[in-house]
């Protein structure tokens, strides 16, 4: 008897990832290898293998000991789990330490598996298809904080161009610094100086990736009042979060709003976070800082597939699973997206490259709360949307794609529905969202949710802005009263006069 629930994809194949970082040690368990990848079980300690090592030139003897006992506990979690493979890398603290390789050796021996210490140049590359993998496409700089170092490498598009390491991971700055938050503005302004590729990439994205970087993007949400606690796409605007950044950077935190939402453990290397953040965009001047969801375990995940695997868009994928997992039809969602696209065409609307992926994503996922009551398919729907772990998608469009659901269940002109999630997207999307709901709302009347009408379903045009929806005669039992009403509020969305008729 097959033990794997229906509400996972049955073709996929777990594995396991544990990645020893000098300030935290995580096990993460997938549901297998693919283009968005899903999360089964996600457990971390924060050792702190590398506090020390500056002055010590040795991985901390408490945190090693701590470790190693743990590596039992994860080899029992991704055995538990059912992985099938298990893929351990190391960073920072245990490459430089003198008894790194010790440790390396003790580590093997308890979990079963070969450990993949990673160089400097080798984290960066990783660090850079994470943020491949994230993003769609990604075009800056991939800055990666850990506690040992900082990786930069420039990324565009598929291509990872030059990098550089340097000695600024946070708990080495606060060891270099001597717990001095000055000293330790001054040495990481001295070697972020170092760091060419930052000057030539002036304007363009900068992506943070790492603990102490996304517990700062979480502070700032709090401080704030972000409507939407997703981290992956997070964006700081540059000017805007300058202050916000000083005040960090100063060890001003324990009275700041939402402080209680980061760890205690994660509090005390906040200001060098936020301190080496500064002399980034002092440097770099960027266009956007945004923050990563993804790093260096899901850019090893991503090194693991196809060429034609990486090819695939990471929204229209997951999107497309979770269609397979709750949606009444795939093929059904599918077919709503070549329609609603064939519409806009016909309605003389066009679209950019995002906002045609955004739709497409919004179709497959029309139909994920079928189950809920008919009462909440809508807010079930915006809340599983707006809070999923969608990459490829900022929160604008993430929000285009929850309200365009949302409408889709509820109704067109309920403006009340959903206000802070409204606020994420821009009124273009808004627009796009409402009339994307309007097309659904028409075209379910004709389908019953259920596959093979919808490609029959074609636009006549009548004369300027006056179009006809025909509907195949041996199907024009579907004809009536409400496919009429509805298709006369698309109207009022659309500008275009609409009618309906049976026809060949």
């Amino acid at each position: 008897m097959n033990s794997i629930s229906q509400g996972r994809l049955q073709d996929r194949h777990p594995l396991s990832i544990i990645d020893i970082g000098s300030n935290s040690i995580r096990l993460v368990v997938y549901e297998g290898i693919a283009r968005a990848p899903t999360v089964l079980f996600n457990e971390k300690m924060l050792a702190g293998l590398g506090k020390g090592l500056v002055s010590t030139g040795r991985l901390d003897p408490e945190a090693v000991r701590r470790s190693v006992e743990e590596f039992r506990r994860f080899r029992a979690l991704s055995e538990q789990a059912g992985a099938e493979a298990l893929h351990v890398i190391a960073t920072a603290a245990v490459r430089e330490a003198e008894n790194g390789t010790d440790f390396i050796q003790r580590a093997e021996a308890i979990l079963g598996a070969r450990i993949r210490v990673l160089s400097g140049r080798e984290e960066a590359h990783y660090s850079a298809l994470g943020i491949i993998c994230g993003f769609h496409p990604a075009d800056g700089i991939a800055g990666d904080l850990g506690g040992g170092s900082l990786e930069l490498i420039d990324v565009r598009g598929e291509t990872i161009g030059d990098g550089i390491t340097l000695p600024l991971g946070g708990l080495r700055l606060q060891d270099m610094a001597k717990g001095s938050l000055s000293e330790a503005s001054r040495i990481a302004r001295r070697e972020i100086a170092r760091a060419d590729l930052l000057k030539q990439a002036q304007g363009r994205n900068f992506y943070c990736v790492g603990g102490t970087w996304r517990n700062l993007a979480r502070l700032h949400m709090n401080v704030t009042g972000y409507p939407l606690q997703v981290m992956h796409h997070y964006e700081l605007d540059v000017a805007k979060s300058a202050d916000f950044l000083k005040r960090v950077a100063r060890g001003d935190v324990d009275k700041m709003k939402g402080i209680e939402h980061v760890s205690k453990n994660r509090r005390g290397l906040l200001p060098y976070g936020a301190t080496v953040l500064q002399e980034v965009v002092r440097e770099m001047k960027p266009g956007k800082i945004i923050v990563s969801a993804l790093g260096v375990r899901e850019g090893y995940l991503y090194s693991l597939l196809d060429e034609n695997e990486r090819r695939a868009d990471p929204l229209v994928s997951a999107s497309e699973e979770l269609a397979v997992l709750r949606a009444r039809s795939v093929s059904h969602a599918r077919e709503l997206a070549e329609w609603t696209g064939e519409a806009l065409a016909a309605f003389g609307i066009e679209e950019t490259e995002d906002e045609a992926r955004y739709r497409r994503a919004a179709c497959l996922l029309a139909d994920i709360g079928w189950r809920a009551h008919p009462d909440y398919r809508g807010t079930q729907s915006l809340n599983i949307i707006a809070h999923g772990s969608f990459i490829g998608v900022d929160h604008p469009g993430r929000a285009f794609i929850a309200l365009a659901n949302l409408y889709r269940h509820e109704g067109l002109f309920n403006d009340e529905a959903a206000p802070e999630i409204k606020t994420l997207a821009t009124q273009r999307l808004q627009e796009r969202a409402r009339l994307l709901g309007g097309l659904l709302r028409v075209v379910y009347l004709f389908s019953a949710s259920m596959p093979g009408i919808i490609p029959q379903l074609r636009w006549a045009k009548k004369g300027d802005k006056q179009l006809v929806l025909v509907v195949p005669k041996s199907h024009a039992a579907l004809l009536g009263e409400r496919p009429e009403g509805r298709l006369q509020q698309l109207a009022r969305l659309s500008g275009c006069a609409l009618e309906l008729r049976a026809g060949d």
